[in-house]
């Protein structure tokens, strides 16, 4: 919708720069740096629009550029940020794992150490016996 109200609008302004260069047809003297010629005003006008639509398209085209690398440079880095989140991702949980084996061996060691006094209390009293 806003490229044909662009549309629109340019050619609305393309037909009003034609119907006043239509009006003005008489020669007009020119400046150059280098001389001076006579053109007729439609020239001069239909000319000075034509280098206005090409100097702004040429800006148009160098801002797309410049926003087409930056897009480029910005998903690059995203996917590398994704990458580097998703080693990142995996090395925690190689941790949580190694943390859950670790306190899994710590509660067996813990077991064991409780046992231990209570077959030494065992075998005191089985020597006791005797």
């Amino acid at each position: 919708m806003k490229t044909q109200w662009t549309l629109l609008i340019g050619l609305v302004f393309a037909i009003i720069i034609a119907v006043f260069a239509v009006v003005n047809v008489d020669q007009v003297p020119v400046n150059y740096i280098f001389g001076e010629a006579h053109w007729p005003l439609i020239l001069v006008i239909l000319g000075s629009a034509l280098i206005g639509a090409v100097i702004s398209a040429s800006f148009v085209f160098f801002n797309l550029f410049s926003k087409t690398r930056q897009i480029k440079h910005l998903t690059k880095d995203l996917e590398q940020r994704d990458h580097q989140m998703e080693r990142l991702e995996q090395d925690l949980q190689q941790r949580d794992y190694q943390i859950n084996r670790l306190e899994q061996d710590l509660n067996v060691k813990i077991q064991q150490q409780t046992q231990l006094p209570n077959k030494e209390q065992e075998i005191i009293q089985v020597e006791e016996r005797q």
